[in-house]
């Protein structure tokens, strides 16, 4: 998922967007114990995903508070 992308979803959407996520990694990880992982490289794009996407999120919520202080 590019960044441009999530920057068109809002809070709510990217929220979601991690916890389904996350529930992949999950999922990807139990594969992989399992050794039946068709593509591991999944696993680093999930990850890097998740991390976008938390840190768009951290970015809106600093600004939030800028905002407010700024009044």
């Amino acid at each position: 998922m590019k960044s441009k992308e999530i920057r068109e979803l809002s809070d709510v959407e990217a929220q979601a967007k991690v916890r389904d996520l996350r529930q992949e990694l999950f999922n990807l990880r139990l594969q992989q114990q399992g050794a039946r992982l068709e593509r591991p490289s999944r696993l680093h794009d999930v990850r890097r995903d998740v991390a976008r996407i938390e840190t768009i999120l951290r970015e809106r919520q600093l600004k939030a508070v800028a905002s407010k202080s700024e009044k």
